[in-house]
């Protein structure tokens, strides 16, 4: 879908818009890590950004795969940076697993919590009983990130699943942001439990359907945006429930991670950080193989050892559409050649080419 009426094809990819994204949609869902904040850090202009954006009418709602603190906690966090936020503002992805605990599980059931605060009270919320011990013989086993999770928790978790616990996951993000780099995730904790009892979990949190369901109903957007740093949950999380989206470069995704994205991981829209939701996003203009964007000018390269070609001037955002355009304009069925016809060597091909419109990681 988009908000201003035009119906793009997802080929077509990145979007422009003649205005406002903050005019166009009715509301964004914003993802936190990496988008508002690092590792609990501001980042600079988000909350000026947001404010903004509220004043062209745009609804805001917050979306996390960070399971381990409460609504409450996380609103509490927002304003005082800055960012107004209620808890029937956030949507997390404990809420969401919360939710579909309670559409197999009977009321009153024990579950066992491998997670922090902020998953243990969404369990208890939706009339699930909370446990830490396999002993209490859980109809179900929910885990999310929390820095303070212990080994005997984890075992007590691995022997409730071999019992035949159900599965649950908040999210299997591998890693998350922070001012010091990625860190662990919970996906890489679930891994753990995959390896000791051979199950893995149904996810709730993105890219699943459940916590984008969750956010969309929450907020009641007819023409909702979803705004994230992350390819493989914030993104896909879109694609998956046919939504645009808005890619930020503050948080994990690099530009060659987008250059290089598959399909099912390209955004609508892409920005250096939230000002992006205030300002129209030129076209991209196709014409004799190449495509513009602002003062770029990309396409595929005749020699195929090169992948990419790309000249011109300008923001360099500008030139990472252009040269997307390009990179996702190849059908699914057409193959490269050449050096660059390995995974390796389109990656060496786009770190030469970001290097020319000053995008280097």
């Amino acid at each position: 879908m988009t908000g201003n009426g035009a119906v793009h094809d997802a080929a077509s990819r990145p979007f422009g818009s003649p205005g406002r994204l903050s005019e166009h949609y009715d509301a964004a869902l914003l993802d936190l890590d990496g988008v508002i904040y690092l590792g609990g850090t501001p980042i600079h202009g988000a909350a000026d950004a947001l404010a903004e954006a509220v004043k062209h009418r745009m609804r805001l709602a917050f979306v996390t795969n960070n399971a381990s603190r409460s609504p409450s906690a996380i609103a509490a966090q927002l304003s005082a940076m800055g960012v107004p936020a209620t808890a029937t503002d956030i949507v997390t992805s404990a809420q969401a697993a919360a939710r579909l605990l309670a559409e197999h599980l009977p009321a009153g059931s024990p579950v066992l919590v491998v997670g922090g605060m902020g998953l243990r009270l969404a369990i208890h919320a939706r009339g699930l009983r909370p446990v830490s011990a396999a002993a209490e013989r859980p109809l179900a086993v929910v885990q999310g990130y929390a820095a303070d999770i212990t080994y005997r928790l984890l075992a007590e978790a691995a022997l409730a699943i071999d019992a035949g616990a159900l599965y649950v996951a908040s999210n299997v993000d591998a890693t998350l942001p922070t001012t010091r780099g990625p860190q662990p995730g919970n996906g890489s904790l679930v891994q753990l439990l995959v390896r000791a009892t051979g199950r893995h979990p149904i996810v709730a949190g993105k890219p699943e359907p459940p916590l984008h369901a969750e956010s969309v109903e929450r907020v009641g957007a007819k023409r909702p945006l979803i705004v994230g740093d992350r390819l493989d949950t914030d993104i896909e999380g879109a694609v998956r429930g046919r939504a645009d989206s808005l890619l930020v470069l503050t948080g994990v995704s690099k530009p060659i991670d987008v250059l290089l994205a598959p399909a099912q991981r390209r955004p609508s829209y892409i920005a250096a950080d939230l000002t992006g939701l205030n300002v129209s996003h030129p076209a991209i203009t196709q014409a004799d193989g190449a495509f513009e964007c602002g003062g770029w000018r990309a396409s595929l390269a005749a020699d195929p050892s090169d992948w990419l070609t790309v000249k011109g001037a300008g923001d360099p955002i500008d030139g990472l559409r252009a040269l997307c355009a390009a990179a996702w304009s190849r059908s699914a069925g057409e193959s490269h050649t050449g050096d660059a016809g390995t995974p390796e060597g389109r990656r060496k091909a786009a770190e030469v080419v970001l290097k020319t419109i000053n995008l280097a990681n």
